[in-house]
């Protein structure tokens, strides 16, 4: 008799675990939907198909309250959304404004994580220092890197626009490992940026140099000394996946 009990609570006991680990991967597959789309809260009218649905943020906050841990929530929810907005941005099946609000969903979602950042429980995959090089006050794309490497899993230190070569070196030599990224939009400050590489790699012959804008190609990529160029900000995502695998 006792171990037809022992069977049944056995067979209870895998019946619960089963249901709760589905109630788990659907709350994170909403979760990933709401980035994915740009619902940032229950309050937000867009996207209009989701209007009046639980966002990004009422989703993140509910996963941490039903014991999901905040790594989970970060690699399995926010950045399979974010990667999937990415792939969508390069393919020019989404453009700036749709990105804008995936990454308004991300932060949503974050603030609920940041206290476990702090508290070292998750781990950023690393710290990614971007600007937009001496000269040039263009900020759309390196914004749309950042929110992209944020989504990630990276630390970002945006240094904002017209940034000096010597804020740059002061930056990284501050956060050792990190890896640089470099913005310029106009052919005028691409000489500035040909500048920074050249005296990054003089100071710091290991640095990690991502570049992109408009302007650019890999042909100049190589011809300053730099890493990196992707077109696009999942080309980068992508090239720092590489870089902690």
């Amino acid at each position: 008799m006792e171990d037809k009990v022992r069977v049944r609570l056995f067979f209870l006991y895998i019946s619960d675990w089963k249901t709760n680990i589905k109630i788990i991967m659907e709350l994170l597959e909403q979760l990933s939907h709401c980035i994915e789309f740009g619902k940032i809260n229950q309050a937000s009218p867009y996207p209009p198909d989701m209007k009046g649905q639980d966002g990004a943020d009422e989703l993140a906050k509910m996963a941490l309250e039903q014991g999901i841990g905040a790594n989970d929530i970060l690699q399995k929810g926010l950045v399979p959304g974010m990667e999937k907005v990415g792939v969508k941005f390069r393919e020019n099946k989404v453009f700036v404004p749709q990105v804008l609000m995936s990454a308004k969903a991300m932060s949503a979602a974050m603030v609920h994580l940041k206290p476990f950042f702090a508290s070292g429980e998750v781990e950023r995959k690393g710290k990614f220092v971007i600007g937009t090089v001496a000269g040039d006050l263009h900020d759309i794309g390196k914004n749309l890197v950042s929110m992209m490497i944020e989504g990630s899993g990276w630390e970002v230190i945006d240094l904002g626009v017209d940034v000096s070569t010597e804020k740059l070196l002061e930056t990284a030599k501050a956060n050792p490992n990190c890896v640089v990224g470099l913005s310029a939009l106009l052919t005028t400050t691409m000489n500035n940026m040909a500048d920074t590489v050249k005296k990054i790699k003089a100071e710091l012959p290991n640095q990690v140099v991502l570049v992109g804008g408009a302007p650019l190609t890999d042909d100049f990529r190589k011809e300053i000394g730099a890493d990196f160029y992707s077109p696009d900000p999942q080309g980068a995502v992508e090239y720092l996946k590489t870089l902690v695998a």
